[in-house]
């Protein structure tokens, strides 16, 4: 009787984490919301529609939606690199250290510290093209449910933290260049309140893109390339304009 009454206590506090950490995830339609209205705003890119996908801790999908009226209005493509973004910045993030997509590029190139991390999580090509292509950017994405697997290392992933400082997972977004990508997903973490990043590799000890590349070489090693010089100031600006929450 105890065994049972043991094991029953066990289970209802396991479902009790799960649901917490569930509540604590944005919902569909809240990454929905902020992506369109973030997306509306001057990014710095060509002005497309973007994919947003949010993943757990483990990595699995929980969220798949788009800024367009239709799954056709963004770069089909980029609903997979979203997902990858996605699962990259929560793979490489950790409780005290937040390392975005961005931050993995000059480390990942040849002869960087990180070189050969891009190839070591594939993408599971059956869950990135998997059922029913109506289902696409819907509440039941074929996605949902699994996890996408895949390592991005340019603009667009960023790492979520709640408020209490736990890491929850992470979001993913792509369909402009990648730093107007950066920059979109940064605004969207911000509207959905779960930028309370502990600490980076950004001069502003976050997870902010780093422009420190001159010549091919990242001064600090984790540097990304600039796209545009409007890309650029809007994310040099975020220490003012987008700062990260404190506790």
């Amino acid at each position: 009787m105890i065994k049972k009454t043991f094991l029953t206590i066990c289970t209802i506090s396991a479902i009790t984490t799960v649901a917490a950490v569930a509540q604590e995830l944005p919902t569909y339609s809240e990454v929905q919301t902020s992506l369109k209205k973030v997306v509306a705003e001057q990014n710095g890119g060509f002005g497309l529609n973007m994919w947003a996908t949010i993943v757990d801790r483990d990595g699995v999908v929980k969220v798949v939606t788009f800024s367009g009226k239709d799954r056709g209005d963004q770069w089909p493509g980029s609903r997979a690199i979203a997902a990858q973004k996605a699962n990259t910045a929560n793979a490489f993030s950790l409780p005290g250290l937040a390392l975005s997509t961005a931050n993995l590029f000059s480390a990942t190139q040849p002869g960087g510290s990180l070189f050969g991390l891009q190839f070591s999580n594939p993408v599971d090509t059956k869950v990135a093209y998997g059922g029913s292509s109506e289902k696409i950017g819907t509440k039941n994405d074929p996605m949902v449910g699994k996890k996408i697997g895949g390592v991005n290392v340019f603009g667009g992933g960023l790492a979520l933290y709640t408020k209490k400082g736990k890491l929850i997972g992470a979001l993913g977004v792509s369909g402009d260049s990648s730093c107007a990508d950066h920059n979109i997903a940064w605004k969207l973490r911000s509207a959905l309140k779960l930028d309370y990043v502990p600490a980076g590799v950004s001069s502003d000890k976050n997870d902010n893109i780093v422009y420190d590349i001159t010549n091919g070489a990242s001064a600090g090693g984790w540097g990304h390339p600039s796209c545009a010089e409007a890309s650029t100031k809007i994310a040099q600006a975020f220490s003012t304009t987008y700062p990260t929450s404190t506790k």
